[in-house]
């Protein structure tokens, strides 16, 4: 591994070497903020170098969520045939110009800076030279503390080793949880904001579960092994940590810049878009738009009024104007009733006149009649009267 790396612990070490060299004009060249400032700045260079990198994850990793539904057909079609499915996946990523591969190219084209640095890191801790780093720069950076830790000390190593560097262990373990804690921290909030932000939340796919996953494996993974096997020195703590916070401002910068369509953050874009007067709208769209607005603009809503007020609302005759109308259709109601009675008496009168006549003819044409007869006939006819004058039956009795 050593014969591999070992251009790579010379570029490293003599990057490092160099931004000490400048350093050391500002602060003291055996301090922490000359080697801690020196190892920022190498993040800083790598990071700038791999932007035309970052710049083609984003597009890969966009093109993936694009084609997750067509990915999600060919394995539902060829579920029995893996060769086929095969087959059709890289036919599909040759013809939309896709890489899987893309969206990991930050992390492998860093890991073997990161690996160097491990290294150079090591070799001071353990009091070797490696790559331009010679016997003086070595005993400066041991000497080289960051708030009481030293670059090359690690969160499990013995009271012994961090004697030799002068560093206490309380010192050195809370300094490293802290740094722990702060990279797994921006290393989760990156990939939240990813999630949450710069995702199309209308199309539900694998990868988004997979990205979601990686959300909370991430943080967890560099926790063991910052704490754990192998442990990461300090100054690989604070070389991940700031590559952290700079890929959290890199992607803030393009979801606000340049987001995923339909996503949360291309609405905001939008919106900002809208506001200004820099974006360019189908007209009937702003139309349709204007007309809602004006439409919610000038709906007024009734007023709550209470008990009181709506006691003493204005009356006509005495009584309010709601219950004088309420009266006046009731008493119509009462007349319409009263006028269908009538007619239905008149009606039950003339037939029992009619019948009166009927009884008359057929009656004896005697010059006396007789007693009996004529009471009898008196009491047909009240009893005529009595049924003509009966109130109508309702029509639900029939």
């Amino acid at each position: 591994m050593d014969t591999i790396l070992s251009p790579l612990y010379y570029a490293v070490s003599w990057i490092i070497v160099q931004f000490h060299s400048f350093y050391s004009l500002i602060f003291d060249e055996n301090s922490g903020a000359a080697w801690g400032l020196s190892i920022v700045s190498l993040v800083v260079l790598i990071r700038i170098c791999l932007i035309p990198l970052f710049v083609k994850q984003i597009k890969s990793t966009r093109n993936m969520q694009a084609l997750q539904p067509k990915m999600k057909a060919i394995q539902e079609r060829y579920k029995s045939d893996k060769q086929r499915q095969s087959e059709e996946m890289m036919k599909l990523y040759k013809e939309t110009g896709t890489n899987p591969l893309s969206s990991c190219l930050p992390i492998l084209a860093q890991s073997p800076f990161f690996i160097s640095l491990y290294q150079v890191l090591s070799h001071i801790a353990n009091n070797q030279t490696v790559g331009v780093i010679n016997q003086s720069l070595l005993e400066s950076a041991q000497r080289a503390h960051i708030f009481g830790a030293p670059l090359a000390a690690k969160f499990l190593d013995t009271p012994e080793k961090l004697e030799a560097l002068g560093a206490s262990v309380t010192n050195v373990r809370v300094v490293t949880v802290i740094m722990i804690v702060l990279m797994s921290a921006s290393q989760f909030y990156t990939q939240r904001q990813l999630m949450t932000k710069n995702v199309d939340l209308t199309v539900k796919t694998p990868f988004m579960q997979q990205q979601k996953m990686l959300m909370y494996v991430f943080p967890i993974m560099f926790a063991v092994f910052g704490i754990g096997f192998p442990g990461f020195p300090v100054g690989v703590l604070l070389y991940w940590l700031t590559t952290n916070v700079w890929t959290m401002g890199q992607q803030m910068f393009v979801i606000r810049r340049n987001p995923t369509p339909g996503s949360k953050a291309f609405e905001e874009r939008q919106q900002r878009l809208r506001a200004k007067g820099k974006l360019k709208e189908d007209p009937a769209e702003v139309e349709a738009r204007k007309a809602v607005e004006e439409a919610r603009q000038n709906r007024q809503q009734p007023k709550r009024q209470s008990k009181a007020q709506r006691q003493t609302q204005p009356t006509t005759g005495g009584k309010p104007a709601g219950s004088g109308s309420k009266t006046a259709g009731a008493g119509g109601a009462q007349r319409r009733t009263r006028a269908g009675a009538g007619s239905s008496a008149s009606g039950a009168s003339d037939a029992d006149a009619s019948k009166k006549q009927s009884l008359e003819k057929q009656a004896p044409q005697d010059s006396k009649p007789k007693g009996g007869s004529s009471a009898s006939g008196s009491r047909n006819a009240k009893s005529g009267q009595r049924k003509g004058q009966q109130r109508p039956k309702h029509p639900s009795k029939k």
